[in-house]
């Protein structure tokens, strides 16, 4: 192998350098905030801390529920700790279509998305029967560690 080769590497593009999560000490989560539990993004309902004995540390218990399943998961972490934080995102958009079980939509610049697939349940079905109705609908779609689902919608104003 040449000096050319062993110098030339080629590295997978990430994401736009910003990172799926982020560390927090697990003293400092709050009720109705995010962390990862199991290795997924949820939302925390109820948290308590635990005082322990002579030489342990704080101890926090963490309800948390699973922000795409809504999954109910648990954890308890001594409060020094750091627990991953995920980065939620969310985006409101247009819906144009609805094409074989996913979500045609555009964002307020004109931009198409067509890679969310319709939520399954009450919510998905409560879409698809107002968009069929004719109604302009916004829907709100969540992004979170790489996944996305519509968890929202609603009618569009008249004249917006």
């Amino acid at each position: 192998m040449s000096d050319d080769e062993s110098h030339h590497q080629t590295f997978e593009a990430a994401s736009a350098g910003a990172s799926l999560t982020f560390p927090t000490q697990c003293s400092a989560l709050r009720k109705n905030g995010h962390v990862v539990i199991k290795s997924r993004p949820c939302k925390i309902v109820e948290m308590s801390t635990s005082k322990t004995g002579k030489h342990g540390h704080a101890k926090v218990h963490l309800v948390a529920i699973d922000i795409f399943t809504g999954k109910k998961l648990e954890d308890i972490c001594p409060s020094t700790h750091n627990m991953d934080v995920p980065n939620v995102h969310r985006t409101e958009y247009a819906l144009v279509n609805i094409d074989d079980g996913f979500l045609n939509l555009m964002t307020q610049d004109g931009t198409p998305k067509d890679d969310v697939r319709v939520p399954e349940g009450d919510i998905g079905k409560q879409i698809q029967a107002d968009f069929e109705e004719g109604k302009d609908l916004l829907v709100t779609i969540v992004a979170a560690m790489g996944e996305e689902q519509a968890i929202s919608f609603k009618e569009a104003p008249k004249g917006a």
